[in-house]
C-alpha cells in the first residue's frame, strides 16, 4: 500500500466513525428489515464494547449539546466538596459509588461482586415497612432506603454487603441436567448498629440504560389497555400499572422506570440515583429525604444547595434519553426464525411485548412518533415465591416485577463481559433467567423445560438475536 492509500483509508475510517458518533448513520444502515430497528429512528448496529454508549443517529441539533454535557457527568467521578470542580462537588459522605458509569459501565448492566470483593453495580435498598396511605417504603430512621457501602476518608460505611451463593440443581424434560444459583445477601458492620431483624431489604442490580427516552415515550394509554390486573381474558397473566407520586405530590401518575417501576421518568429516576447512590442532593431528591446518619457537616460540608444544579439534572436526564438502541441482528436466519415462533407459542410475548409506537415527548423529538421493539410491556407481574423479596413499593407486592425490556440482550455480554440477569444478577444464563421463572410466568418456565435441546437452542438465539 503506498502511502497516499495509506493516509486515504485513515481518512475513510476516521469519517465512518464520526459518522457513527455524530449521528449521521453509516453506509447500509438502512438496508435492513423493519423488525431489525428496534429504536426506530434511534437504532444502530454497532456490535462491539461500544454498543450501548452511541448517541442516536437521529440526534437533533438542539440537544447535542446537552447529549454531551450529560455524557461527561455520567462517566466522571464526583468528588467531596469543597473543591474548585463545584459543578462535580458534594459526593457523599456515604455512597454506593462515585460515578453513574460506575455501575452501568459503558451505559451496560452492573454485575455481583467476587469473593473478597467490594458490592459496586448492585444496591441493597431497605424499609422499615409501608406507609398506609401512600403505600411508599418508609426510611428506616438512620440507614434511610439504601445501605450505602462506600463512605468519604476518614468514615467508615453504613455496613458492609457480601454476597454467598446457594446452588439448585435440576434436569430438564428430555434429562439434560442444569444447575441455578441464588445469591444470599449478608449485611454487617453496621456503622450505628444492626437495625431490627423486622427491616425488609431487597438487592437490585444496575440495569442498561439506553432507550429510556423511547420508554417515556410510549404512550400511557398504551400501558393501559396492555394491564389487565384481573386476568379478564383468562390466560393467567395479569399485568398491572404501577401507580407512584413525585416527591411532594399527591396524585399519583404512571411509574415506568426501576425494577418495581417506582419512578415516573427518566429525571426522577436519574434524581433518585444520584441521590441513594451517590449522595447527591437535587431538587427533585433532597438528601433529608433517605437517612439519619449523623455527620460532622464542618468537616464533611455540602456541595450546596442542591448540590446537583437542574440544568446538570436535566442534561444527565437528557443523556440516557438518547442513547442509541442497538438493532437486531441474523433476522433472517431459520434457527432465530423458529426461536421467535416458540417465543410465541410460549406466551413469552405476552409480558415482553416485542413492539410499541411511542407518542411525542417535548423536547426529545428522537424519540418521538417511533414505531420500536422493546420486548417489554412496563408493567407489574407476579413472577413467584422464588423471585420475591420483602420490600413492597406502591403497587408491586414482594413477589412483583416491571418486566424488563430485552432489546440489546445479545450484546449485555458483549458489551460488559459478564452476564448477570434478573434483579438480583442471579442469572448467568439466559436459560437460568427463564428458568426462573414463577407465577404468571411459571407456565412459561414449565413449557421451556419440556423442549428439546434444538428447539431450547433456537429460542435462545432468537433472544440473542434481539
Amino acid at each position: 500500500m503506498d502511502k497516499n492509500s495509506f493516509w486515504s483509508l485513515g481518512k475513510t475510517k476516521n469519517l465512518l466513525l464520526a459518522m457513527a458518533w455524530f449521528g449521521q448513520g453509516l453506509p447500509g444502515e438502512k438496508d435492513r428489515p423493519k423488525e431489525a430497528y428496534s429504536g426506530g429512528d434511534t437504532t444502530r448496529w454497532t456490535t462491539g464494547g461500544n454498543a450501548f454508549n452511541l448517541p442516536s443517529p437521529n440526534l437533533t441539533a438542539a440537544n447535542r449539546a446537552s447529549f454531551f454535557v450529560g455524557d461527561s457527568f455520567f462517566k466522571q467521578n464526583w468528588i467531596a466538596a469543597p473543591a474548585s470542580a463545584s459543578a462535580r462537588d458534594g459526593v457523599g459522605p456515604f455512597f454506593n459509588a462515585r460515578s453513574c458509569s460506575a455501575c452501568h459501565q459503558r451505559d451496560g448492566r452492573g454485575k455481583l461482586p467476587d469473593p473478597g470483593e467490594p458490592a459496586v453495580g448492585i444496591v441493597v435498598k431497605v424499609s422499615s415497612g409501608v406507609d398506609p396511605k401512600t403505600r411508599a417504603p418508609i426510611p428506616h430512621p438512620t440507614y434511610g432506603l439504601q445501605i450505602q457501602n462506600f463512605a468519604l476518608p476518614g468514615l467508615k460505611p453504613e455496613a458492609v454487603v457480601k454476597v454467598a451463593w446457594e446452588s439448585f440443581k435440576g434436569k430438564y424434560d428430555d434429562g439434560s441436567p442444569y444447575e441455578l444459583k441464588k445469591p444470599i445477601f449478608r449485611i454487617t458492620d453496621w456503622l450505628h448498629g444492626a437495625p431490627a431483624p423486622s427491616l425488609k431489604t431487597s438487592a437490585r442490580l444496575a440495569p442498561q440504560v439506553f432507550g429510556m427516552g423511547l420508554l417515556q415515550a410510549i404512550p400511557e394509554s398504551t400501558l393501559r389497555a396492555w394491564a389487565d390486573p384481573k386476568d379478564s381474558d383468562g390466560n393467567g397473566i395479569s399485568g398491572k400499572l404501577q401507580q407512584v407520586g413525585r416527591r411532594g405530590e399527591t396524585n399519583p401518575i404512571v411509574g415506568r422506570f426501576g425494577w418495581k417501576a417506582e419512578q415516573p421518568t427518566v429525571r426522577q429516576q436519574t434524581a433518585e440515583a444520584l441521590g441513594s447512590d451517590m449522595g447527591l442532593s437535587s431538587s427533585a431528591h433532597p438528601r433529608d429525604l433517605d437517612h439519619g446518619l449523623p455527620v460532622d457537616r464542618a468537616k464533611y460540608p455540602s456541595g450546596g444547595s442542591p448540590e446537583v444544579e437542574d440544568k446538570i439534572l436535566d442534561h444527565l436526564a437528557k443523556y440516557p434519553m438518547l442513547l442509541a438502541v442497538p438493532g437486531r441482528r441474523n433476522t433472517g436466519e431459520k434457527e432465530v426464525l423458529e426461536g421467535k415462533k416458540i417465543f410465541e407459542e410460549l406466551q413469552c410475548a405476552a409480558c415482553h411485548k416485542p413492539t410499541a409506537r411511542t407518542g411525542k415527548l417535548p423536547g426529545v423529538p428522537e424519540v418521538s412518533d417511533q414505531e420500536i421493539q422493546p420486548f417489554t410491556d412496563l408493567l407489574l407481574h407476579d413472577m413467584g415465591p422464588e423471585l420475591a423479596d420483602a420490600l413492597p413499593a406502591y403497587e408491586a407486592a414482594g413477589s412483583e416485577w416491571r418486566t424488563p425490556p430485552l432489546w440489546g440482550l445479545g450484546l449485555f455480554e458483549k458489551v460488559n463481559g459478564y452476564l448477570f440477569l434478573l434483579h438480583d444478577g442471579r442469572a448467568r444464563t439466559i436459560e437460568e433467567a427463564i428458568l426462573w421463572h414463577g407465577g404468571e410466568a411459571e407456565n412459561s418456565a414449565k413449557q421451556f423445560k419440556s423442549l428439546n435441546a434444538k428447539r431450547r437452542s433456537s429460542l435462545i438465539q432468537f433472544l440473542k438475536s434481539l
